[in-house]
């Protein structure tokens, strides 16, 4: 998989702008945590090349970057959790799930 990082504050608003063109699924993974390894290997399985032509995607580690975890917290609406997988459209939260809740199909539904 070649998501993009998402490490810095101000990505969040090129992600509302990119919103527009095709919805952001932003992957919230703490590498502290064994369920948001499990979660991650699992979308990594799924996830197919073709995906990438329909949804942007996005990948934060939020132990590294706590800050735009935080910053996505107060932008979005939307409470944190980790694992976590957030889909942005038209910059707005059209999908947030997290831990075992995380599904792929319903995640590239929303790019089809």
């Amino acid at each position: 998989m070649s998501w993009k990082k998402l490490d810095k504050l101000s990505q969040l608003d090129q992600i509302k702008e990119e919103s527009k063109g095709k919805p952001v699924v932003i992957f919230k993974h703490s590498t502290r945590c064994s369920i948001s390894s499990m979660a991650w290997n699992r979308m990594e399985r799924s996830w197919k090349a073709e995906d990438y032509d329909r949804l942007s995607a996005y990948f934060l580690d939020l132990i590294a970057h706590r800050e735009v975890s935080n910053a996505i917290v107060s932008e979005f609406g939307v409470a944190h959790a980790s694992p976590q997988v957030i889909v942005i459209k038209d910059g707005q939260v059209v999908y947030d799930n997290s831990h075992m809740g995380i599904n792929y199909r319903e995640i590239v539904s929303i790019g089809a």
